[in-house]
């Protein structure tokens, strides 16, 4: 997303002991841990990186990016030190870089589960020996204890694979003996910058911690932490806005203080910090999931868009005989389906809102086993999901294509398979730390 260089040049001038980013997500879908391939472009990346290298050599503090390249794999480790190594050069920067790699083998995690070592989170996929083995990349998701395996060997780039949003934050703090709690609650409230503030748009944040808790404050002139704007954070890609787990431990928030220290900044107190027994860290893994092609029509005829659903519904069953029939095939041999742009593409059967737009996008997907067959499918449908009328006894209608061709091939798609817990005995078990010269 960016941040302002104004709010950068402010977040230095405030003398920082570390500059730390959460560089990962899985909220745009497997597709970027399937393949091991980064959400972002490489130029844009290149960019605000050397912008914060740069930072980091004046401020003369370790920078740290967990979840490189977004989704954290070994390969998207390599990218981004590669990146690092690249502007090194570039700037006439001689550098101690520490890489913590985060993938997991498919073989390491059979063991596990046959150990009986992995536990599923909420909704979890079930999980056999051949979804595991079918995974294209499975991750481990890294704490603070390897963040400081890392930071300890004295490195001054820190370029981890995948992490939890907070341990990059929460180590440093921790490592200091500041208060558990306010480390892993500060972390979670700046993971995502400036999110936390009126301006989220702004990128930099400084949290500062001591023994009983922490401070948050903007470093964009036009941006302001409130209580409301800093504990609202703790709702966000949580379950529970109270409760946080994380490797070791979880954070609990439910006895926390939000004080205006001024208009801009914000005070807490009160989280508390539980350590676990047995030490687990979150894996994540992705695999194929066949190839997908796409098309989309555009319904404005409000008969039509008053009686989409049905529509659709009229289509797809339709189709899925025709299409069976036309190639030869059984019906359990691919996939289709409409959603409705408009009315429910984004959370379907959940969708609680009505009313009558002035069009609607019929977006037709079709699933295969292979990116030919896909596109066979789509080519089938197409005439179809331009003409198809609402009953047998009318004229065709006539929809609009918004480009030629209409198919479009959208690729191999992934699915996420694993979202568990793994018990380690010790934290470094599922990752490997290396220390290179740039």
């Amino acid at each position: 997303m960016g941040f302002e260089a104004e709010a950068l040049r402010r977040g230095l001038a405030a003398k920082p002991d570390i500059i730390c980013i959460d560089g990962g997500s899985t909220d745009s879908g497997p597709f970027y841990l399937g393949s091991g391939t980064s959400k972002y472009s490489r130029a844009s990346t290149k960019s605000e990186w050397q912008v914060l290298m740069q930072a980091r050599a004046e401020a003369n503090v370790p920078l740290v990016v967990g979840s490189a390249g977004t989704c954290g794999t070994d390969s998207m480790v390599n990218w981004m030190f590669e990146i690092t190594s690249e502007i090194a050069k570039e700037l006439g920067q001689k550098l101690s870089v520490a890489t913590v790699k985060s993938s997991q083998s498919p073989e390491q995690v059979v063991k596990a589960w046959q150990a009986g070592n992995l536990d599923p989170l909420a909704n979890a996929p079930e999980l056999t020996e051949t979804e595991i083995e079918g995974c294209n990349n499975i991750v481990a998701l890294a704490g603070v204890e390897q963040i400081l395996a890392a930071l300890e060997t004295g490195a001054e780039i820190v370029v981890a694979g995948r992490t939890t949003d907070t341990a990059v934050i929460a180590a440093l703090p921790i490592q200091n003996g500041e208060h558990p709690g306010a480390a892993w609650h500060g972390a979670k409230i700046a993971e995502c910058g400036a999110l936390c503030t009126t301006h989220p748009m702004s990128g930099v944040v400084l949290v500062e911690f001591d023994d009983t808790g922490f401070a948050v404050e903007p470093m964009a002139k036009n941006a302001r932490c409130t209580p409301r704007s800093v504990s609202a954070h703790m709702l966000y890609e949580n379950a529970n806005p109270f409760v946080l787990p994380e490797p070791g431990g979880f954070l609990d928030v439910t006895e926390a203080k939000y004080m205006e220290l001024s208009d801009r900044c914000v005070r807490v107190t009160g989280s508390s910090w539980t350590s676990s027994e047995q030490y687990t860290v979150k894996l994540e893994g992705a695999g194929t999931g066949g190839y997908r092609a796409m098309m989309i029509a555009i319904l404005r005829d409000q008969r039509y868009v008053k009686n989409s659903q049905a529509w659709s519904e009229r289509l797809v069953a339709f189709l899925r005989s025709e299409i069976a029939s036309r190639l030869k095939c059984s019906p359990d041999s691919f996939d289709i389906e409409i959603r409705l742009v408009g009315v429910n593409a984004a959370l379907g059967d959940l969708e609680t809102r009505t009313g009558t737009p002035a069009e609607i996008g019929a977006m037709f997907l079709a699933s295969a086993e292979t990116q030919a067959l896909a596109n066979e499918i789509a080519k089938i449908a197409n005439p179809f999901l331009l003409h198809f009328p609402l009953t047998d006894n009318e004229e065709l209608p006539t929809f609009a294509f918004p480009f030629s061709p209409a198919e479009v091939e959208l690729g191999r798609q992934y699915e996420f398979c694993i979202n568990h817990t793994m018990v380690l005995d010790k934290p470094m078990d599922a990752f490997k730390l290396d220390v290179i010269r740039v």
